[in-house]
């Protein structure tokens, strides 16, 4: 099986795959390849924070035109997967010189299936982009093509508990990741500053309880294919459950909006995290530490890309609050917007290349220490 990620998430993927117990796993380009049956097919969708999509290979050939695609594609015994009475859809993306639109392949693909289907019993499946019964997934590298059945439906960063949002809501599955990518694992107090919607917060609640990724989502796409196994499922979503466990620090979101206050707790309310994460309308510019424990921070600043801000002013508001306000803290911040990290008056001690969508960005880490850098220097040596 092939599990699908963002860029620079592979290896935290792979690490989750053979952490739940998957064989063979093998890093490639935004994507994991992994073994497993059909159970770890189930535990993979439900569990996996990194992961957009989990596919199962069913055929790999190679094609030279549409021509030969639409030849090679008419080969495949569809009744196998695929009933006159059901729907379908097919996503295709495409690499190289020889194919170059992913919309034309899936459009031939489509016409394989069909012609076939009308040729044998005159009769044919219908599509259904939005809710089909069956996702197909087609993949062109130069003259390679990989067909595979897509088991999880809707991209798993669709978790389920998120019905509210702002302006500009991270991707779950990207938080997971930048919150795993930043070390926290529940083993200190956690804040997200300009929380938003909450999803950090969420996130970084159900990384601490060891909660299954997708528990709340209404449904995934191996659900409608003819060996579902209900029973397999539900054995794997309790044995899962029984991994939950407590945490004993805090998890704290703010953001100045009254709006996004709300949504933020009604997303906490929906995810049932409720007693672990405490959601404040407060100005992050006007706030200290709280306490003398060492405190993680990740959080998601206004790039400027939809969320019109004075980006000076407020990356260099972002810098002396940290600077005043929170020593003994760790701070990690995603931005796309390279330039603005020139005005938060801060050293970086780490920089790691990611994406958000389709914006090239940089998570940053800024380590804020109890006095200044050389006196801590000089603690750890002594």
């Amino acid at each position: 099986m092939v599990a699908k990620t963002f860029f620079g998430f592979e290896k935290i993927l792979a690490e989750e795959l053979r952490n739940l117990g998957a064989g063979n796993v093998e890093i490639g380009t935004r994507n994991v390849s992994f073994e497993g049956d059909k159970g770890f097919m189930y535990k993979a969708n439900l569990c996996c924070r990194t992961a957009i999509k989990i596919l199962k290979p069913i055929a790999e050939f190679r094609v030279m035109n549409e021509d030969d695609l639409y030849r090679r594609m008419q080969r495949i015994n569809w009744r196998k997967y695929l009933d006159v009475k059901k729907t379908f859809a097919i996503n295709a993306t495409v690499s190289g010189t020889t194919f170059t639109h992913s919309q034309y392949v899936a459009f031939k693909t489509k016409d394989a299936i069909v012609d076939k289907f009308r040729k044998e019993e005159n009769v044919r499946p219908s599509v259904d982009t939005k809710h089909p019964d069956l996702r197909l997934n087609v993949h062109i590298q130069d003259n390679w093509c990989t067909l595979s059945l897509d088991s999880s439906g809707a991209s798993l960063h669709h978790r389920g508990y998120r019905t509210a949002t702002n302006i500009a809501p991270i991707n779950e599955a990207l938080a997971a990741g930048l919150i795993i990518m930043s070390g926290w694992h529940g083993q200190s107090d956690f804040l997200d500053p300009m929380c938003g919607s909450g999803t950090m917060c969420i996130e970084a609640a159900m990384i601490a309880c060891n909660v299954p990724a997708n528990l709340n989502r209404k449904e995934f796409a191996f659900e409608k294919w003819g060996d579902w196994d209900v029973d397999l499922y539900e054995l794997i979503e309790a044995s899962a459950l029984k991994r939950v466990k407590d945490f004993r620090y805090t998890i704290t979101g703010y953001d100045k909006a009254p709006s996004a206050v709300e949504k933020a707790r009604e997303n906490v309310k929906n995810a049932q995290l409720s007693d672990f994460i405490t959601i404040s309308e407060k100005n992050f510019f006007e706030t200290k530490k709280q306490g003398n424990d060492f405190l993680q921070m990740v959080f998601n600043p206004p790039y400027g890309e939809r969320l019109p801000i004075e980006m000076e002013a407020f990356y260099k508001a972002i810098g002396d609050t940290l600077k005043g306000g929170y020593p003994g803290s760790h701070a990690w911040m995603i931005t796309s917007n390279m330039e603005s990290l020139k005005h938060v008056g801060l050293r970086p001690s780490r920089k790691i290349k990611c994406f958000n969508g389709s914006l090239e960005s940089r998570l940053v880490k800024y380590e804020m220490y109890e006095g200044s850098k050389k006196a801590k220097y000089q603690d750890d040596n002594e």
